[in-house]
């Protein structure tokens, strides 16, 4: 299954046992929650066979690091001959670029030694090996463009939370092959009732516990949903409001958001 299908299966049972336990609220003003990651899909848009992985799960990555390698033997062979044609179409410019000159020194010199159309000719030719030059000049980008999409790099510093694909497998273009969590991409999402919702601000900070956690964890509101959970397709009556509860996203600091995984439930306290 689609690993993207599989996180949102995930997060939506846990959202269902969330709902289920109470996520409403405590008395106490402590809310349920869980952690949530949003995951970064590494993957080549060219297809091919798995060479080298150059990184396991559970690895810590630094932005710029290679992430894995497909194999690319007919890219490379389609540069070093694009290449070859770019330097053979310069070497002629350069030949027709010399004799354009020479003409037209001539030219300037007597009239009589070089024809009007001979010149022409000359700049004719010269102005086709420049238009030779900056198509090779195209078709080395192109070549090289493909020779590199066939290594990927970590685009930031993460977590690697899983790999797809094994050295040999072939893989489909555009298909994932490591999944990065990257810290800044790690956020805590509660649920609040109807009654709490004017309390809660962007920017404000909330305190995060879970079961075995040394100490609380902050983090500050960056979205407040504008829709209720589980909204009932009718006009609301009082009872039902009482029941509703709007979900909210506060993010971490990259120190904490280290500690923290995807899935843990949580209570939430929001801070005055």
């Amino acid at each position: 299954m689609n690993p993207r299908k599989i996180a949102a299966l995930s997060a939506g049972l846990l959202l269902s046992v969330v709902f289920i336990t109470g996520c409403s609220g405590k008395s106490s003003g402590v809310f349920q929650g869980y952690i949530e990651g949003e995951y970064v899909y590494a993957a080549s848009p060219l297809g091919g066979t798995l060479t080298n992985l150059a990184v396991a799960r559970g690895d810590e990555v630094k932005a710029g690091q290679l992430l894995f390698n497909l194999e690319r033997d007919s890219e490379a062979a389609s540069l070093n001959e694009a290449e070859k044609n770019l330097a053979q179409a310069e070497a002629n410019l350069v030949l027709s670029q010399s004799e354009y000159a020479r003409r037209k020194q001539l030219r300037e010199d007597s009239l009589e030694v070089i024809s009007a159309e001979e010149l022409d000719q000359a700049l004719a030719q010269r102005d086709a090996d420049q238009a030779r030059v900056g198509s090779q000049k195209a078709a080395v980008a192109k070549a090289r463009w493909s020779f590199d999409q066939k290594q990927q790099f970590a685009p930031m510093n993460a977590f690697v939370h899983d790999t797809l694909y094994r050295v040999g497998e072939w893989v489909a273009a555009g298909n994932p092959v490591v999944e990065l969590l990257p810290a800044a991409n790690i956020k805590v999402r509660f649920f609040v009732p109807e009654t709490v919702l004017p309390q809660i601000k962007p920017g404000q900070t909330v305190s995060v516990t879970f079961d075995g956690g040394p100490h609380a964890y902050s983090a500050t509101v960056n979205y407040i949903s504008t829709q209720a959970e589980f909204t009932p397709p009718v006009i609301y009556s009082r009872e039902s409001r009482a029941k509703l509860v709007f979900m909210i996203e506060a993010k971490f600091s990259p120190a904490d958001a280290s500690d923290l995984r995807p899935g843990q439930p949580v209570d939430v306290r929001v801070n005055p």
